[in-house]
């Protein structure tokens, strides 16, 4: 029942996926959520850090979209300085905005990665998409209400797969 939840893999942090990394696994395409997975869920800029990371990412040949659950106005204003495409308002984990974003990257599933940091959103939608998904810890310590609800159930599906032996990461800075 929770191997939805389950990513293919864990990093820290976004800076902890190289473009390197990924292109020596096939991947050429990234579905990346935005808020407390690129920045803080209250940052409206994109840090110097992760506009070179993103650089990086091009210049490598690799294609980023930004799937966010978060309003136009936040997502616009936050991917169109960077020239990144995203989609609004995405309602992951449903599969029709995964499924926009495969279109958008123009690849096969087995070229594209999800990263986020929400088990709930992004690797359950990225999962059922049968898409390589990548879990990463929150950039913030503090989070909307709705993510707080998330986070509460996460911690309760956490807890079941460290019992079941699933778990063979350690979730914590």
């Amino acid at each position: 029942m929770y191997k939805k939840f389950i990513p293919s893999e864990y990093k820290k942090t976004i800076f902890d996926i190289t473009p390197e990394d990924l292109k020596a696994r096939g991947i050429r395409g990234i579905i990346t959520d935005l808020d407390n997975t690129l920045v803080e869920w209250d940052r409206p800029d994109a840090t110097p850090k992760l506009i070179e990371w993103l650089a990086s990412m091009k210049q490598s040949g690799i294609k980023v979209v930004i799937v966010s659950n978060n309003n136009e106005m936040r997502v616009k204003s936050f991917s169109d300085p960077l020239g990144i495409p995203f989609i609004f308002q995405a309602r992951k984990p449903m599969g029709k905005a995964f499924r926009r974003a495969i279109k958008v990257l123009d690849l096969q599933r087995k070229q594209i990665v999800v990263i986020g940091d929400q088990m709930l959103t992004d690797i359950f939608g990225g999962n059922r998409n049968k898409l390589h998904t990548i879990l990463v810890l929150p950039v913030a310590k503090s989070d909307g209400f709705v993510t707080k609800f998330n986070r509460m159930v996460e911690r309760r599906i956490m807890k079941k797969l460290k019992q079941q032996g699933q778990v063979t990461w350690e979730e914590k800075n």
